[in-house]
C-alpha cells in the first residue's frame, strides 16, 4: 500500500492532510504527485469529481513553493486558472487547508470584477 511519504510529500503537508482525514493517496495522486515534484515535465490529468485531483497538483506545488525561501518583495509564484468562480473558490479553500502548516500566502481573484477590493481582503 502506498502512502504520501512514499510519494515524496514532506511532513508538514502530511500533517496537514492527516488532520483532514487523508490516509492514503488516490490513484490520480499516486501518478501525479511524484511527476509534479520531479518538475521534469508538464502534466495533464483527467479524473472524475471527488477523486482528489486538487490535492494531486496542490500538494506538490505547495511543497515546491515551501522549499523556496522568499527574500524581499513577494511575487506571484503560482497561478491556477479555472473556468468558474465556484471552482476557483473551492481550490482556494483546499490550498488553505493543505497549507495550514506552511508559511505560504494565497489569494483567489475572480475575473469580471474589480481586482482592488479582492486583493485587500
Amino acid at each position: 500500500m502506498n502512502n504520501f511519504k512514499n510519494l515524496g510529500v514532506d511532513n508538514n503537508l502530511i500533517n496537514s492532510i492527516s488532520e483532514l482525514g487523508f490516509k492514503t493517496p488516490t490513484p490520480i495522486q499516486e501518478k501525479a504527485i511524484p511527476l509534479v515534484l520531479s518538475s521534469k515535465s508538464d502534466l495533464i490529468a483527467l479524473a472524475q469529481t471527488g477523486t482528489g485531483k486538487t490535492a494531486a497538483f496542490a500538494l506538490p506545488v505547495l511543497q515546491i513553493m515551501a522549499r523556496e525561501k522568499i527574500q524581499g518583495r513577494r511575487n506571484i509564484r503560482t497561478l491556477v486558472l479555472t473556468p468558474t468562480r465556484e471552482l476557483a473558490a473551492q481550490i482556494n479553500e483546499r490550498f488553505a487547508a493543505y497549507s495550514g502548516n506552511l508559511s505560504i500566502y494565497h489569494q483567489v481573484i475572480f475575473g469580471g470584477v474589480s481586482q482592488k477590493p479582492q486583493v485587500k481582503s
